[in-house]
Parts: structure tokens; C-alpha cells; sequence
């Protein structure tokens, strides 16, 4: 008896399958309303590789910005609103006090964080830049280690090397000493992490989750959507948020990346309240615990002490169809008078934000963008090359960072305003990746990014039409093929 399928059950279960694309086909045209182009991509996926593209649109293409995924009660919806409404309308009427002229000139910037992003503004906050792995991680472990009462921390990656295991380490031992942890990690950026390398953890009464986990990691339908943000809130009191993980490339101990550059922020202030609800709603997602707000929480009036430093927490994600990050990026950009400097280590954007570098440029603001020089994932860093040659086209000055990895997701405009957060200048930090920046009304830290931006410059190189140019037929190809990939990437 042959094993063969009988060539007519074959075309039966082709058929299906082309059934089942075609229905699809159609709900992504008339029903998910997903960018002309995104939709184009897709359909042609479905229709020349109908089984793997069914796969791919199963694990890569759910829509997720309707689902209920972060909680908050009544009371808590109800607080925040009011409290979102108050600040809005002393501003509008000139009774809150703009204690920096920073907070006055982008009193417009800090309006839509607050109607569009519920980003609650605070005026009370100290500031310190972190660009190297070992000064990061160094400080963030003496904070974890003075720690009192608790500890909330939040990765994206978390390797089980040397670094993984002396963070797990010390939480352990922060737990045997009564102090409350709590340890989140993305379930497919941490998948080193198994649950026997945290039973010590658990047995000295730290918790741990791992957000849109399953029992086998890699076979996910949510394996697309990731937490990507980097979050730490020690005693309440210290926090940040930046763009390094937990691991030895982070500190340049692998070969492969050589030094790691990124930008993480250090932060006491009214802001890490902000912060700590980030992760607060995360972890009670991701661990199903109703983990309260502490009771010195935003939501109630605020009155915070004179300060030096305005910020404004925003965070996004594909539970929404609203890219609050990416608002804030473009209102920065378009805002722009003198300048604007950038720094990521993807650039993969949609229309809105090219457009906006091209036409801050072409209006003669000084806008640079630095990139690494060499791929962390192969055809994004392609499809970076070929945007960023966009740009340059357009006035925009490009430069390739040579000194290892840039990894760093920072942004300044006009000596004034900045942002350092989780979230690249990419589709995929748009639309797919949950995400959290800060921005920050500030002229010394804003000068200080840009000093800091100004030195990277001296190991860089600056592309040229004329090196451009010189790109063979086979980097040609890649970036082609990489640019019809945009809406995957």
C-alpha cells in the first residue's frame, strides 16, 4: 500500500486552506482596518503561501486592541480622570504654577500627553543619564540592596548568565529579609528563565510572572505582542526606565556587540509614582494578583514640592489603537525650531514619522540621526539603512555609530525637551511592542543628552550620498527586501 496522499484528498485540503485565506483576506480588508500596506503584505503572504501563511497570520496578526488586558477599578478610573482634569484646567487657566520656562513653552506637548496618553505631569523630579551597562547596573544593584520595603522590577530580557543570576541572586536575598518583591519578565524575551531557576526566589517569599506567558513559549498566538519595557521602583521612592535589559552584552562582555551603549535614566520624584503604576498594571495582568496602589498613589490630588526637573510617564501598546509614544515623537519633532537629535538602534518608521523628520529638516531645523553600524537583527537593520538614506536625501544628517551597539532610544529637541524610554523609532515599537518613555522638560538634562550625543559623534561616521551610493547589488537587495517586510518587522 503506498504512503502517498492521494493527489485529490491533496487539492481537497488545498482548497480549505485557500478557503480559509480567502476569509481572512476579507476580514483584514473590510473588518480590522490595518494600513493600505499592511493589508497588501498580507493578503499577498496568504495567497502565494497559503499553510505558512495562515501560521504566520495566526501568530503574527491578531488584533489585541480590544481586549481588556490592564485593569483599574471604577474608583481608580474615576481618581484618575479627576485628577488628569484638575492639573489640565489650571494649566488652561494659568493657575498651576510653570516653575521652569520649559514647562510654559511646551505647555501644549504636556496638554496631549495628559488628554490623549493620561499622562499625569510632575514638576518634582531629580534626574541622573546612565549610557554605560556596568555604571547601570552597578547603581540599580546598590538601590536593590538598600531596599527597605519593596521592589518592583520589569525586564524584557532577562539572560540566565552571570548578570541574570546575580539579579535573581540579590532579590532572593532581598526577600529572605522581609522586603516585598516582585520580579516581571516578558515570557519570550526572558525564555532563558525557567520557573526552577526562580524556586529560591519563590521560596523566600519573593513572587515572579512573565507577561502573555504559556507553557510553551514559542508556540504563542500573542508571541508578536511583547512587553518590551524596562522598569525598576525601589522602595516607592527611586526609579527607571531606559533601554537596557538584564545580561552580559549590556555590560560589553560579548564579543559579538563589543561595547554596549544605552541610554537608562535614574529617577526620585513625583514621576516614579508614575512609573510604579506602569508596572503595577503590568504585574497584575501578567500574575492575576489585585495588587493595590500604595496609598500615596496619583490618584488624588498632587501637591508636589519645587523642583528642578518636569516629567510625564507615557506608555503604549497594542491594547490600543492610539501609538500614545509615537504622538509624543511626532509633537517633538514637529515642534522643533533649532534642532533635533536622535538616537536608535532600529529605524523602521511609518509615513508620519518620516514625513515629519523630512519636513523639520527641509525647514532648516539640524536634524541628526545616529544609528549602530552593524545588525542586531539582520533585516531591520536593512530596512534601517535604507530609511535613514531617506532622510539624508532629505536634509537629515545620518551617523553610524562605530564604538560596538547602539542600543540607545533617546531623543532632543531645542536644548529643551527629551525622551529616553523602552520605545524605538519603529513599526513595531508603534503598534506591537507595549512600551513606556519618558519625557522630560528640562534644559540641563536635555543639554546634558545632547552632550552626551555630541561625544558619541566622534565615534561615528557620517553617511554621504556618495558612500551610499557606493552599496553593492547584494546590500541593494537586503534593503529592498527588508523594506516590503516594514509592516512584519
Amino acid at each position: 500500500m503506498s504512503d502517498q496522499i492521494p493527489q485529490y484528498i491533496l487539492e481537497h485540503y488545498i482548497g480549505v486552506i485557500y478557503v480559509i485565506n480567502f476569509i481572512i483576506a476579507f476580514g483584514i480588508v473590510f473588518l480590522e482596518r490595518k494600513e493600505p500596506a499592511a493589508t497588501l503584505v498580507w493578503i499577498s503572504i496568504l495567497f502565494i503561501l497559503p499553510l505558512v501563511g495562515l501560521i504566520f497570520y495566526i501568530l503574527f496578526s491578531q488584533n489585541i486592541s480590544k481586549q481588556k488586558i490592564f485593569k483599574m477599578s471604577t474608583d481608580e478610573e474615576m481618581l484618575l480622570d479627576k485628577t488628569l482634569a484638575l492639573q489640565v484646567e489650571e494649566m488652561k487657566t494659568g493657575k498651576y504654577p510653570h516653575f521652569k520656562p520649559e514647562t510654559y513653552t511646551w505647555r501644549d506637548m504636556i496638554k496631549l500627553c495628559q488628554t490623549y496618553a493620561r499622562a499625569y505631569y510632575t514638576h518634582d523630579n531629580d534626574i541622573k543619564t546612565i549610557t554605560d551597562g556596568n555604571d547601570m547596573f552597578k547603581s540599580m544593584m546598590d538601590d536593590i540592596k538598600n531596599a527597605k520595603e519593596s521592589i518592583n522590577i520589569q525586564f524584557f530580557i532577562v539572560k540566565k548568565d552571570e548578570v541574570g543570576k546575580e539579579l535573581i541572586k540579590i532579590l532572593t536575598e532581598k526577600a529572605k529579609q522581609g522586603v516585598e518583591v516582585r520580579f516581571l519578565m516578558d515570557a519570550l524575551g526572558s525564555r532563558e528563565i525557567l520557573e526552577r531557576n526562580l524556586n529560591g526566589l519563590k521560596a523566600a517569599g519573593g513572587k515572579y510572572a512573565f507577561f502573555f506567558n504559556t507553557r510553551m513559549r514559542l508556540i504563542n498566538i500573542k508571541l508578536n505582542y511583547r512587553n518590551h519595557r524596562k522598569l525598576a521602583v525601589i522602595d516607592g521612592r527611586i526609579g527607571y526606565i531606559g533601554g537596557f535589559n538584564v545580561g552580559r552584552e549590556y555590560l560589553g562582555r560579548k564579543k559579538k556587540f563589543g561595547y554596549w551603549r544605552d541610554t537608562h535614566l535614574r529617577i526620585t520624584g513625583g514621576s516614579v509614582r508614575d512609573i510604579n503604576t506602569r508596572f503595577i498594571l503590568d504585574w497584575r495582568s501578567a500574575s492575576k494578583e489585585d495588587l493595590p496602589f500604595p496609598k500615596d498613589q496619583y490618584y488624588r490630588e498632587r501637591k508636589e514640592k519645587l523642583a528642578s526637573t518636569g516629567v510625564q510617564i507615557v506608555s503604549s501598546g497594542p491594547d490600543t489603537t492610539k501609538e500614545q509614544v509615537k504622538r509624543g515623537y511626532m509633537k517633538m519633532i514637529t515642534s522643533a525650531m533649532k534642532n533635533v537629535y536622535m538616537q536608535t538602534p532600529y529605524f523602521v518608521p511609518d509615513k508620519s514619522i518620516l514625513e515629519s523628520l523630512k519636513m523639520a529638516a527641509q525647514s532648516g531645523v539640524d536634524v541628526r540621526v545616529m544609528i549602530p553600524c552593524k545588525p542586531d537583527h539582520m533585516f531591520v537593520y536593512w530596512a534601517t539603512y535604507a530609511y535613514v538614506a531617506d532622510l539624508m536625501y532629505s536634509g537629515c544628517k545620518i551617523f553610524i555609530y562605530n564604538n560596538g551597539f547602539l542600543h540607545s532610544k533617546a531623543m532632543t529637541v531645542d536644548e529643551q525637551i527629551a525622551t529616553v524610554g523602552s520605545a524605538n523609532f519603529d513599526i513595531r515599537s508603534f503598534k506591537l511592542n507595549f512600551e513606556a518613555n519618558a519625557f522630560i522638560y528640562d534644559s540641563r538634562v536635555t543639554r546634558d543628552l545632547e552632550k552626551i550625543f555630541e561625544e558619541d559623534m566622534k565615534y561615528c561616521h557620517q553617511l554621504t550620498p556618495e558612500i551610499y551610493e557606493k552599496r553593492g547589488l547584494i546590500i541593494k537587495c537586503k534593503e529592498s527586501v527588508s523594506r516590503l517586510l516594514t509592516e512584519l518587522l
